[in-house]
């Protein structure tokens, strides 16, 4: 008998199989990393687009519902005696914005809603445990417009973890952005903004401060005025 044929009947030493399974392990272990790379980047991706997706959305909310901004004269004039008390204005500060608006939609039937809400739009705390110390943009609605437009309705997140929100107001007249509008003072009674510029300052995927910035144009910026 040759001495090929006698190795081939005495099988593999202790050696060659510690070898191979050596080589085994550290194929399947470069396998097991490379799917956890994989699934890693993959919920990395799903992060930063439901960051930006989130972004969007409230970007694009902000700007269709102060498009459709207005004052009107149109309440009960014994009711509210002063005009800077009407249930619908315009207040607009650097860095929040409270105003009536034609964009509500009515989410059930035969419920007691017009297209008319009062919104505001503001950065607050976190109320959250396990975020605490978080700003968040928030928004606060309220379909029935009554005697304070700063009171009532119910809030909702509208993204989480901006840094800042800033509003700027364009002044036709003077050809220049204002940092506020306040449609209570004579001065702005019967006039609002044409355009209104909204920044948020929020982190980007790679922790870097960004400004995200969009303009709105708003298509009723003069006072509706009652029916004589």
């Amino acid at each position: 008998m040759s001495r090929a044929m006698a190795r081939r009947e005495r099988g593999f030493t202790l050696m060659e199989v510690m070898i191979a399974v050596a080589i085994t392990a550290m194929m399947g272990g470069i396998i097991a990393m490379a799917f956890q790379t994989g699934f890693t980047a993959k919920e990395v991706v799903e992060t930063d687009a439901e960051h930006y997706r989130m972004l969007r959305g409230a970007m694009n909310r902000m700007a269709r519902e102060i498009g459709n901004a207005y004052v009107s004269d149109r309440y009960d004039l014994k009711r509210y005696r002063d005009q800077s008390e009407r249930p619908t204005n315009f207040i607009g500060e650097e860095d929040s914005l409270l105003f009536t608006s034609f964009s509500n939609q009515r989410l059930y039937t035969d419920a007691k809603e017009s297209d008319q809400a009062v919104l505001e739009y503001s950065v607050k705390t976190s109320s959250e445990r396990d975020a605490r110390g978080r700003q968040d943009l928030m928004r606060r609605a309220d379909a029935n417009l009554g005697e304070r437009m700063d009171r009532g309705g119910s809030e909702e997140l509208l993204f989480a973890g901006v840094k800042r929100l800033e509003f700027a107001y364009w002044d036709s007249e003077r050809k220049e952005w204002d940092d506020e509008w306040d449609t209570r003072r004579p001065e702005r009674q019967n006039i609002l903004p044409t355009r209104v510029r909204i920044t948020l300052v929020a982190n980007d995927e790679n922790g870097k401060e960004t400004r995200y910035t969009t303009q709105t144009r708003i298509m009723l910026n003069t006072t509706l005025e009652r029916f004589r």
